[in-house]
């Protein structure tokens, strides 16, 4: 039995409805940003997946997968200077506890 594109789709989207599930139900910043990856990863393989089997021979999908991946690089740095710099002041990486944008 050969995987199809249906397959990757289905994967693709179970990868994307787990870090969904994290990013809306989680507290912890840390594991916030870890399924923000998660869900950028779910369409880094979509994007394979649709150039694989839509235009295989353009590599389209894997030039757009590479820049996903520099633009997630990007936002994690980011994202952990901002923890870094919050945990410093309040002590504690949980969403709730953050008032720093509250009047």
């Amino acid at each position: 039995m050969a995987l199809g594109l249906e397959h990757y789709l289905i994967l693709a989207a179970v990868l994307f409805s787990i870090g969904l599930y994290g990013v809306l139900t989680r507290r912890n910043v840390v594991v916030i940003l870890m399924c923000l990856e998660l869900m950028l990863n779910a369409v880094n393989l979509t994007l394979v997946a649709f150039s694989r089997y839509v235009v295989p021979a353009l590599l389209t999908g894997q030039v757009f997968a590479i820049f996903v991946m520099l633009v997630a690089a990007a936002e994690v740095s980011v994202g952990l200077a901002i923890i870094l710099a919050i945990y410093r002041g309040t002590e504690t990486v949980d969403t709730e506890k953050f008032n720093l944008l509250k009047w």
